[in-house]
Parts: structure tokens; sequence; C-alpha cells
């Protein structure tokens, strides 16, 4: 197992929650890091269609050190697999399912979580190698069919939740086999000011511990 692996299947124990800072600068990812951390949220993810994301990501990496994972999502082709890396990143989200990013993600010691939507696409990713995986857009599914696909998914299998996931849904997707869970919006939007982010999370934080 690498150790990003391991880091992750930790962290994963710890809390269950990747943040997903969509849009966020440079200059703030820091402050609202140390907000998500001091809410128990060590998973965090900048989409690669943010502002300078790699920037960000590198700045993460430093400033988070042995306190969080910290990766990029919206990760579309394998060629940004090396830079990610380079940047100190360790998770490679995905909102899809793209064998040959798992793999590349794979062979570079990093974590794979892609999406998916259907039982075909979840095990194309987990033959690819994805060390967990994402029901994405979670707003155009239901705990109902999480339950279904959860009855033939391998029960080692992380599965986390990701769109449109509110406090008050938390313990039905919970109840359906959901792993954890991807947010965004619910946690960050631009603007928001990391007060109101360690607010957000700790929310949702007492949602998913109840």
């Amino acid at each position: 197992m690498t150790k990003a692996r391991s880091e992750f299947l930790s962290r994963m124990a710890e809390c269950p929650v990747i943040a997903i800072l969509r849009g966020i600068r440079t200059d703030e990812v820091a402050d609202v890091a140390d907000a998500l951390i001091s809410e128990g949220i060590a998973m965090i993810e900048v989409p690669l269609n943010s502002p300078d994301p790699l920037a960000s990501i590198a700045r993460l990496a430093d400033h988070c050190a042995g306190r969080a994972l910290i990766g990029a999502g919206t990760v579309l082709n394998k060629k940004q697999i090396a830079d990610i890396a380079a940047a100190g990143g360790q998770l490679i989200v995905s909102p899809n399912c793209n064998p040959e990013v798992i793999e590349a993600a794979c062979s570079a010691d990093l974590v794979s979580i892609p999406g998916y939507f259907s039982p075909t696409e979840a095990f194309a990713a987990i033959n690819a190698g994805a060390h967990a995986i994402k029901l994405f857009p979670a707003e155009a599914a239901t705990p109902e069919v999480l339950k279904a696909q959860r009855a033939v998914l391998p029960t080692d299998m992380p599965v986390l939740v990701v769109g449109g996931v509110t406090t008050d849904r938390v313990p039905q997707w919970k109840s359906a086999g959901a792993d954890g869970f991807g947010l965004g919006g619910a946690l960050y939007r631009p603007g928001y000011s990391a007060s109101q982010v360690a607010r957000n999370a700790a929310a949702f934080i007492a949602a998913i511990r109840e």
C-alpha cells in the first residue's frame, strides 16, 4: 500500500469528507484550510478549473504538511497528473471514469477517486485500479439508487457521495451505504470567509457523526 493511499484511508476513518474548494484564490487557501482542519476536515481538493490551481495546491501541500491530504479535482487527462504531483498533490479526483487517468494516478503512487454514475462506470473504475469512487452528480440519484449499487459493489471499495449533499440528507446517504462525502458549495464558495467555512464544516461534521 502506498503512503498516499494509507494516509487516505486513515483520513477517511477520522473524517470521511473531502472539501472541494472550487474557485478559490491562492491567497486565501491557507486560511480556509486552517478553518476546515480546525473542524476536523483533513482532505482538500482544488479543482483544476479554479484560478491558478497548481499554485494553490502547492501552497496547501506546504502549509498543511502532516495535517491534511491535498489534491486536485476535475482532473480530466493523464497529462495533468505529473503537474499535480510536482505541486505536492496526492489526491486525483475526477468527475468521470477515465481508465487512462486512473492508471496514471496509480502509476504515480497517487490516490485515484474517479466519478461514476452507473454500475458499468463503477466497475470500470474499480478494474482500472481506483482507490475509491464517487457517485456524481448525487443530485440526479437517490439513496435508494446507492443502496442498490452497494449490493453489488465490493464491500471494501469506499464510495463517496458528491453533489448537492445537505446536512439533512446525510443520514439517508449513510444508511444507503455512503462511506464519505465530497462537499463543495455547501462548504465553500468564492467570497466565503474562513469563519463561514468553519461554521459550514462544523454543521456537516455534526450531521455525519450523529
